[in-house]
């Protein structure tokens, strides 16, 4: 057994690297390379041909293809370029546009794991006869008792994007690999510099490619041309303390920038309708959230039991795991009640759950289509 877990010797597996041109991927393949493997690059052009991005800390850019390019040059593999712009636009950026029309907080980079990129990418990999896909994430696979390959966090947990990755079906795990699940990032810029590679110490993605400087309301005015329009900001009881000019330009939980002042305590967003086109505001102990409903839910776990399961579940990619219940919902959805309320949580974001026990294991997840609050005012509205 090979260490990507075939058996036959590493130059007779053909392994397709996912090629961001970051150090992360570019480990990956000299890696596999250094094993022997049949290594074959890929780079997806998502966005603009790079133009339209010219920016630190981007990912999908021009000047990312070129590294990519560069790399595998220096690794003696193969590399292709595929331009998937339409499909990353309509799949990612017209659903990220109508998500904030609808109130809700996108997470772009996920709705991008789950449709280009594992997905169309995955596709394309079969089509070149490779037998898995390998990517840089910092995320780990094994295989369970059962046999099943199973996805684990990674085990640099400053890293770890197994929060990102919940909509990987149990075929597409099956398929892929994460050779740097089981390294610290210290460790992956060591093998960089050990492999001599020009993007060694290169800076991590920290932006969405197709948001320049952060403006995402540019970008749902460019793809959505008279969606902005202005309402009323009201408090908890209705009672109106201004007027916005869309709130696409509001998030749950957002203190700053709301547009009303003079108040006694601080004022959150803690509900948007975008129906009523109003924005509310309230104290903080208003974003506590009990309980989340979640859709288009990819479970990869065993079935659920009638009364529930006790779990793990990361509502939002900055918070810890807190201990929930899982139970089965409606139309295919999930029920998630929290032990102990959260705070800020937003239709849009992504509900992923873990086991119970060590909070390691991907059990699934989806996104949230409806917070519960724990304040009643709200809850009932």
């Amino acid at each position: 057994m090979n260490s990507l877990g075939f058996d036959r010797p590493p130059a007779e597996t053909r392994v397709v690297v996912a090629m961001s041109g970051g150090v992360d991927s570019s480990v990956t393949a000299a890696l596999l390379a250094e094993q022997g493997y049949d290594v074959v690059g890929i780079t997806l052009q998502l966005y603009d041909h790079g133009v339209a991005v010219q920016k630190k800390g981007a990912c999908c850019a021009g000047q990312d293809i070129h590294d990519a390019r560069r790399v595998s040059e220096s690794l003696g593999i193969p590399h292709y370029v595929l331009d998937y712009e339409s499909r990353f636009k309509e799949q990612v950026m017209e659903d990220f546009a109508d998500s904030y029309i609808r109130g809700e907080t996108p997470i772009p980079c996920v709705r991008c794991n789950q449709t280009v990129k594992f997905k169309d990418l995955l596709e394309t990999a079969r089509d070149l006869g490779a037998d898995c896909l390998a990517t840089g994430h910092y995320v780990r696979r094994d295989v369970g008792p059962d046999g099943r390959a199973r996805l684990l966090r990674g085990v640099d947990t400053g890293r770890d994007q197994s929060y990102f990755l919940f909509a990987t079906t149990q075929a597409q795990i099956d398929f892929l690999r994460f050779p740097l699940g089981g390294m610290e990032k210290s460790e992956v810029r060591a093998h960089g510099e050990r492999f001599g590679l020009t993007v060694a110490d290169k800076p991590d993605s920290q932006d969405i490619c197709f948001v320049p400087q952060g403006r995402y309301v540019d970008v749902i005015e460019r793809l959505r041309p008279g969606a902005m329009e202005a309402g009323e900001i009201v408090d908890m009881d209705g009672t109106v303390l201004g007027s916005h000019e869309g709130i696409v330009r509001y998030t749950i939980g957002q203190r700053r920038g709301i547009g009303v002042g003079g108040q006694d305590t601080p004022l959150y967003v803690v509900k948007l309708d975008p129906a009523a086109k109003r924005v509310i505001v309230g104290p903080r102990d208003a974003l506590r959230t009990a309980a989340v409903h979640v859709r288009e839910t990819n479970w990869l776990g065993d079935a659920l039991p009638d009364d529930g399961l006790p779990v793990q579940v990361k509502i939002r990619s900055t918070r810890p795991a807190v201990p929930a219940r899982v139970h089965s919902g409606e139309d295919g959805g999930l029920h998630i009640v929290l032990d102990v309320p959260e705070y800020g949580v937003s239709a849009g974001q992504a509900a992923v759950i873990y086991d119970a026990e060590t909070a390691t294991r991907v059990l699934g997840g989806g996104w949230i289509g409806k917070a519960v609050s724990a304040d009643p005012r709200l809850a009932a509205a």
